[in-house]
């Protein structure tokens, strides 16, 4: 198995840590996306329509104006039964062509919008989005350190933001974590994928012990826990590459943390 560098809360380095196998596996694009579409349809809200729209309206059409309106020339055989617009003695509004009518072809409430993946596919998609951490594609250059990014335990502790921030100087991204970046056009940021939220660092501990108080006031910054992992978080978009600075026990239990996601 790989090794890497193990840095302490300043940014320096320590000594070596062993990596799982899961930072070696193959790293496949088109399965990430594939996953991150999966998990993005899960927040969509089915669409439907009012099951009265069109219908709770008085108005009602008898023919011609000034006509006798008792139902006369008509035939008393249709008398006993309601009849659509453009005949006698129908309503206007329950026809989708009238004015206000009810919709021609309604969504219906009961459509699946989900996009479907197995477990297996999910959790392997997961996996390769691990493995991708400890490349370099989209990572600032003016930093050095080596890939994956791990920090000592104690940073599951850590309770002050200037102590996250300590960090990122002494590894030398702060100016990557605290540039905005420039600024979207409008109909850039009304598509759904810009609604997304974004981060550009993504921080794994093992467990919560104060580090997510004290990196949430970070914008660009997200603290997950290895049971919490998903796409959105390693893989934003299905596409983005964000910069992961990984605990020593989070690097230890990922893989078995893995083996228990789930998106159902």
């Amino acid at each position: 198995m790989a090794n890497t560098d193990l840095y302490s809360l300043d940014g320096r380095q320590v000594g070596k840590v062993e990596l799982p196998q899961i930072f070696s596996i193959e790293v496949k694009p088109w399965l990430i996306s594939r996953a991150a579409v999966a998990e993005q349809s899960r927040r969509m809200q089915p669409q439907g329509h009012f099951v009265l729209a069109g219908m709770q309206t008085t108005a009602a059409y008898y023919g011609a104006m000034m006509s006798w309106r008792t139902g006369r020339h008509v035939g008393k055989a249709i008398r006993p039964r309601e009849k659509l617009g453009g005949g006698a003695l129908g309503k206007i509004r329950r026809i989708p062509s009238s004015v206000k009518g009810k919709r021609a072809h309604p969504h219906l409430i009961e459509k699946d919008i989900h996009e479907t993946i197995n477990d297996g596919e999910y959790r392997r998609a997961v996996a390769s989005a691990v493995a991708a951490t400890a490349s370099r594609d989209g990572i600032p250059s003016g930093t050095s350190v080596s890939l994956p990014v791990v920090v000592s335990n104690d940073i599951e502790s850590v309770s002050k933001t200037k102590a996250v921030l300590a960090l990122f100087k002494g590894l030398k991204i702060l100016d990557y974590a605290l540039s905005s970046g420039t600024r979207a056009r409008k109909g850039v940021r009304r598509s759904s994928i810009q609604r997304l939220k974004k981060h550009k660092i993504l921080m794994v501990v093992n467990a919560d012990k104060g580090i997510v108080k004290a990196a949430r006031n970070i914008p660009s910054v997200e603290v997950s826990t290895t049971s919490q992992l998903s796409i959105g978080k390693l893989a934003p978009g299905g596409a983005g590459r964000v910069l992961v600075i990984w605990s020593e026990d989070a690097v230890k239990g990922v893989t078995e943390a893995i083996n228990r996601l789930s998106l159902r």
